[in-house]
């Protein structure tokens, strides 16, 4: 099937097979590795993007779905949580995630953030760092 849409900006066009995930998508063909695949089911929030500006699991969206339509991936963001990261494997889905809430104008208080980031899965850190820099990017 032949799609097109824009990712960090950039129009992308291209046939794809109906049943490639969007995830698929930007790692293979697009090579933006920081989408990363940890569980393939939507639950760990490490392939995170921004499907026109609301956070979405890429790998729960076929590519098929995202015809006209803006993806952001964590290589389009600005955002920098710092270094409260041990391994990093969980850092693009929380960056994204973070930007899709600052992007909303709400400034949740740290026990709503901590339940709005239990879609991301760390198994590092305790979310005590994370929880504090997105904090800090929300003010």
């Amino acid at each position: 099937m032949r799609l097109d849409l824009s990712v960090n900006g950039k129009a992308w066009s291209g046939e794809v097979e109906p049943r490639l995930t969007l995830a698929d998508l930007l790692r293979d063909r697009l090579r933006l590795t920081g989408t990363h695949l940890g569980c393939e089911h939507g639950v760990c929030g490490a392939c995170t993007v921004l499907l026109d500006g609301e956070a979405a699991r890429s790998c729960l969206v076929l590519a098929v779905q995202a015809d006209g339509h803006q993806v952001t991936t964590a290589e389009g963001l600005e955002l920098d949580l710092g270094p409260v990261f041990q391994c990093g494997f969980c850092r693009p889905g929380f960056v994204v995630t973070a930007e899709a809430l600052k992007r909303t104008g709400r400034r949740p208080d740290r026990r709503e953030l901590e339940q709005l980031l239990t879609g991301n899965i760390c198994r590092c850190t305790g979310y005590g760092p994370i929880v504090e820099a997105v904090l800090e990017c929300l003010t």
